[in-house]
């Protein structure tokens, strides 16, 4: 008995197991890869089935799908997982692989978790995928592109599945209510619309688990009773408080962190109040969104609102002081503050240029009159002599472009650049204003100075 058939009887094996679908008409879902014309269709109606990666959420129908090709392409089924299966394993499946080629039959290799293959694995797999003697069928709920490798990846086509909608999940339950032979049809259940609508919410796009909450649910109902209905009431003890979890190390973890950011920076409060709910139901680390939400006050918001930044450190700390359940409320609260702030990414941008300007320039040395002296030595040698302390100039500014504190003979940069939105709009003016005392000071005529003193 292999991993995919661990049930004995239709009796004892769970619903989803007695409800997947044995032909292509059967499936519902995934019309892009199986409707009329489209990839995975076209393949059954050649009977040529080429290599290829099933990437999707679970409950899906990455497996049943396997089994579809193998079953309406006349080929021989081979099934082996990723985490399980070791080389001899693999060699076993070519060897019979052999066999079905003596016989005139193709074989298919389901390899489920296939980001989990290892090098060894892999060394005794690509010579028979490469010949053709494996036509290769992985799962995977992982990005391929970063987790399966590259010599695998080549040779196989990458096909999406989507998690299923809350109408297609309906139908799957509908089905599995009516079948007599592999569902619960000769229960005589019956359920309302809204009832199986509830089921498949709280399925979130996954048919195996839709079908195991039904079945649970059913349990609640009279065991052969004629004309039953499945109570709205036998679902709260089902489904509970059901988390829509997912992986804390996969691709949906860190969409919902970009769709946080990416909706803050677009300040839609609402959509990214969204977000962050759905990322700590799904058992998402909090402090992960605090932590975004703080490089989000630096990155995007800045100077525009200098008070973002500290606010959200407030929040960081309000939320180890109160625990999980208040402490929410203040992750809320950073993040609609964040989102309705102006935005300015100068902060980042200068930043940037630093760094850039920095790479481009190993050699620059701090000027000798910005050097400490604390010794007579380093005195002689000029450390201090003609710096100007800013507190004893007028306006807190020694101007001139001589005092500009910049690296001798390194051309002059200006990385920071303030934008005219928030609070930055006032630095721009403070900026503009230096400026012109700076060409005052070198007796230039300036070219902008701006509205006038900001001190004033």
């Amino acid at each position: 008995m292999d991993l995919f058939q661990q049930a004995t009887s239709e009796e004892t094996a769970p619903l989803a197991w007695r409800m997947r679908p044995r032909r292509l008409a059967d499936y519902i879902g995934q019309q892009a890869l199986v409707g009329p014309g489209k990839p995975l269709r076209r393949m059954v109606e050649s009977g040529v089935v080429r290599s290829m990666i099933l990437w999707g959420p679970p409950g899906t129908g990455k497996t049943t799908l396997a089994e579809i090709l193998a079953e309406e392409s006349g080929a021989h089924l081979e099934r082996l997982s990723a985490v399980m299966a070791g080389v001899k394993d693999i060699r076993a499946a070519v060897d019979r692989a052999r066999t079905a080629q003596g016989q005139g039959r193709g074989t298919l290799l389901f390899l489920d978790e296939i980001h989990r293959l290892n090098k060894s694995q892999q060394d005794a797999l690509l010579p028979h995928v490469e010949s053709g003697l494996l036509t290769l069928i992985g799962a995977t709920t992982e990005n391929p592109s970063f987790e399966v490798n590259s010599a695998l990846l080549s040779r196989a086509r990458v096909h999406v599945l989507k998690a299923l909608s809350e109408e297609e999940l309906m139908r799957v339950l509908h089905q599995a209510l009516a079948d007599e032979t592999h569902g619960l049809g000769r229960r005589r259940i019956a359920a309302d619309d809204e009832v199986l609508a509830l089921l498949a919410r709280a399925a979130a796009g996954d048919a195996r688990r839709a079908l195991g909450l039904l079945e649970t649910a059913c349990d609640f109902t009279a065991p052969e009773g004629e004309g039953e209905r499945l109570p709205r009431e036998a679902l709260e003890d089902v489904i509970g408080h059901t988390a829509s979890a997912f992986d804390k190390q996969g691709d949906h973890y860190y969409d919902l962190l970009s769709a946080i950011h990416k909706s803050i920076r677009s300040s839609r409060q609402d959509a990214a109040l969204l977000y962050i709910a759905r990322f700590l139901q799904g058992g998402g680390d909090p402090l992960d969104v605090i932590r975004r939400l703080a490089a989000i006050a630096s990155e995007d918001v800045g100077n525009a609102d200098p008070r973002a930044l500290p606010l959200v450190m407030s929040a960081w700390d309000a939320y180890l002081r109160l625990g999980d359940y208040e402490g929410q409320r203040a992750i809320a609260h950073a993040a609609i503050h964040l989102a309705v702030a102006p935005k300015s990414n100068a902060i980042d941008q200068a930043w940037s240029r630093a760094k850039a300007f920095v790479a481009a320039q190993p050699m620059l040395e701090v000027p000798t009159y910005l050097r400490n002296a604390p010794t007579k030595l380093m005195e002689s040698l000029g450390h201090g002599t003609g710096y100007r302390y800013a507190h004893r100039e007028p306006h807190g500014y020694p101007s001139g472009s001589r005092h500009d504190c910049w690296p001798e003979d390194v051309p002059a940069e200006r990385f920071y650049v303030p934008s005219d939105y928030g609070q930055e709009k006032r630095f721009k003016q403070m900026l503009e204003w230096r400026a012109g005392l700076d060409a005052q000071a070198d007796g230039r005529r300036p070219n902008d100075t701006g509205p006038g003193s900001p001190e004033g």
